[in-house]
Parts: structure tokens; sequence; C-alpha cells
């Protein structure tokens, strides 16, 4: 059979639960109220001393406890980053209605984003090896929580889920790069089904190197308007932290059990510049591949996009890129599109912003509204696209959700509202 056969029989990917763990919300109607209401979860650091640090803001997950959402799990052997995971895919699976109990072993996968994964229990383990200086301090349960894949094991031991169980680390683009993943195991007939995320918690040495670098915000004094993406006074982004996973299925499966949609997966694009270890290109090549590549892929013109979701860190480099880059993809269109950043409200949940961001898409969709961009009062030269300054009621087909991560990766989803299957 021809390529282009093949391709025409691809199967179609939909979206049957999300699931969340968020500074502005652990459960998706919270999270969609505090972001399209422009309420920041910035505020300041609580779990750890960061008086002596230039950066003493940060959007911390509250009011999270493992047993709420799924029993038997020894959480205190658990990093909060895989305690996060297992509660957003939990709570996703939940909200799908799929009975995991009556898939074959083989044809259900867990896949899982991350930047730091692991990297609590390492420093623990190592501390304590030093404070004791004996191999005795060591805790066994350490060496298998500090391995970055321990999130998906996690996940899938949790929910008894024996398929394939995947790791994706690419700093902040892990969270897309899971769900295009998922995405393409279920096109190329591996699974039928896919629960599929990112996850990454606050640690205190990770916070203090972003100190370092300069790339968060110093505004102290008010947390809540401290990130602006695209603004002329901005100086970088507010960490945060926890989860957000997606179950994705194959459209025949979910229809055959009678699933509620949200959305379906159109596309997915991908690409390293191999530039710089945390700098964007200048040309931003990363940006425009990634995005055409998800047009591509999704087999959609760009002047079909509605709305979309950026990255839009707030660090004085990349949004005028992002910008850039928009304008050379969609050319003429991209003065009619709507985009926005949703970072100041939710945090840049490092691994687990692209998941998020991922689920805020699908909701604008599903909610007919696209959300807005708080804190921006003065646009950067070159920053001059619609970045939708309040939430705005509007059919959202096609939403397009941009993320970076460091070393120059870029990853793109789209999603598109579901329509009826194709005769």
């Amino acid at each position: 059979m021809a390529t282009s056969q093949i391709n025409q029989l691809r199967r179609r990917v939909v979206v049957t639960g999300i699931g969340v763990i968020t500074p502005s919300g652990n459960d998706p109607k919270t999270l969609w109220k505090n972001v399209t209401q422009g309420i920041s979860a910035a505020a300041p650091v609580t779990r750890f001393d960061a008086s002596k640090l230039p950066v003493k803001i940060a959007a911390e997950v509250k009011n999270f406890a493992l047993s709420d959402y799924i029993g038997k799990v020894k959480e205190k052997r658990l990093d909060r980053t895989i305690q996060f995971a297992i509660a957003a895919a939990a709570s996703a699976v939940r909200d799908s209605g799929v009975d995991l109990d009556a898939l074959a072993d083989d044809r259900v996968a867990v896949i899982e984003g991350t930047a730091f994964s692991g990297a609590a229990s390492t420093l623990k383990a190592h501390n304590q090896f030093l404070s004791e200086d004996s191999y005795r301090a060591m805790r066994p349960y350490n060496l298998v929580s500090s391995y970055c894949g321990e999130g998906s094991s996690a996940v899938s031991i949790a929910l008894g889920i024996e398929g394939p169980a995947i790791t994706c680390c690419s700093g902040c683009a892990s969270g897309n790069d899971a769900i295009g993943f998922g995405l393409r195991m279920i096109q190329h007939d591996e699974v039928d089904v896919a629960v599929a995320g990112g996850s990454d918690e606050i640690i205190e040495m990770f916070h203090t190197g972003f100190c370092k670098l300069g790339s968060m915000s110093n505004r102290n004094a008010d947390p809540q308007t401290a990130m602006r993406p695209f603004d002329r006074s901005r100086n970088g982004f507010v960490l945060g932290e926890g989860a957000a996973f997606v179950v994705l299925e194959e459209l025949s499966h979910a229809l055959a059990r009678g699933a509620k949609i949200y959305a379906e997966v159109a596309g997915h694009g991908r690409r390293s510049e191999a530039y710089h270890p945390t700098d964007p290109h200048p040309n931003g090549h990363g940006y425009v591949f990634a995005m055409e590549r998800s047009l591509r892929n999704a087999r959609l013109s760009p002047d079909s996009v509605d709305y979309i979701n950026a990255h839009g860190s707030a660090t004085p480099q990349n949004d005028t890129i992002e910008t850039a880059a928009v304008k050379r993809v969609f050319g003429s269109h991209a003065s009619r599109l709507a985009m926005s950043a949703t970072k100041p409200v939710t945090g840049h949940m490092m691994g687990a912003a692209g998941a998020v961001e991922s689920i805020i898409s699908i909701l604008s969709i599903r909610n007919r509204e696209i959300p807005p961009t708080i804190n921006l009062q003065d646009p950067d030269d070159g920053c001059d696209l619609d970045y939708v300054r309040e939430a705005r009621p509007y059919p959202v087909r096609v939403a397009m959700c941009v993320n970076a991560g460091f070393g120059g990766r870029y990853s793109v989803l789209l999603f598109k509202m579901y329509d009826e299957p194709h005769a």
C-alpha cells in the first residue's frame, strides 16, 4: 500500500478525559475559572526559606493530598512530582469513564513528561549519604525514585496499566511531547488508549538555579503582576508546579463506549535548534518548523487556526522571537489570530506546562471562550499581535498549543473541535 493511502487511513485520536493538579486549582473547573478570570496563583514562597534569594515568589500547589485521589499508595516514598502525576492521571481516567480493566493489557500506555522528576529524591539520598558518610545511610527506594523515568512507572503501577510506560524529558516542552507521543502511538495502532501528560514540583535548588540564570521575575512586592508576557517591562517568569494529564483514545474505541469527547488531537510538530543551552535562536526557526510541522501533520492550513496558547515565558528574548515566528508561519492571518499566554496565572509549570496549556486549549474549544493574557499593559516593540487581554467569547474550532524547552526544543500541538466521523 502506498504511503499516501496509509496516511488516509490513519486512526483519529480524541481527548476523553482531563485531570489537573495546579497552583490555580486541582480540578478543571476551578482551573478554567481562574484562568479566564485572570486570577494569578503567584505568591510568596512557602515550601522553603527564600528570604535570602532575589526571587521570593512562586506559584505553588495548595491543599493537595494524594490520598484524596487514589488509595493504597505509599505517599511518603514518592516525590511530590510523582504524587502530582498519579493524582492528575487518576483524575483524567476517572473523568474519561474508561474501564482500564476491560482493555487488553498491552493496549493502554502511560506517557509522562517531566523536566526534573527524581531530583528531590536524588538530593535527599545524596545529603543522607554525606551526613552519615556511609552506604548504610542509603535507602533502597531512594534509588528507584531518583531516576527520571519513575513517574511513568509509578502512574502505571498506581492505575494498574500494563502497557508501555514512557517518560519524555525535553525540558519545558516535555508535556507537549508526551501528548504528541501518545498521539502517534494510537495513530500507529500500538495502543488504543494513552494516559499522557506532564508533572514537576518546585525544588529549592532549581528555584535558586533559575535565580542565577536571571530568567525569573523579581517583582516580589506584587507577585500576581510579576509575570508580564509580551510587555515592554517583562523581566522573566514565575516558577510553578503541578501536573496535568489527558486520556487520549482512538475515535472508534471512544464512540463504541459512548465516551464524551472534549476535542480531537489533530497534529504534533517538534524541533531542536541545536543552538544554545537556554536561549532561542534569534531567527526563531525552531518555533517556525514545529508550528509548520504540526499543521502538516494535522493536514490543516494556517488560516484554519483560531487561537494560539503561546509559550509566552515573559523573558526578554522569547516573546519577540515567538511573535515573529507566528508572523512567518501565518502570514497575513497572524493579525487575525487570537493569542494568549496563560503562564502568568498558573506559573511556569516546567515539564507540566505544555500539558496544562493543552488542557486550557482544549477547554477553549469546548467552552467557546479564549482566556486572557494578564498583566499586559504596554506591548513591546515587535509584540503587536492580538494577545487577548480580557477573556473573549469565541467559537474556537482549532487551537494551537506552543511550548519551548531548554536546549532549543520546541513542541507544538494542534487540537480541533470534534466533528462526526468522516464518511
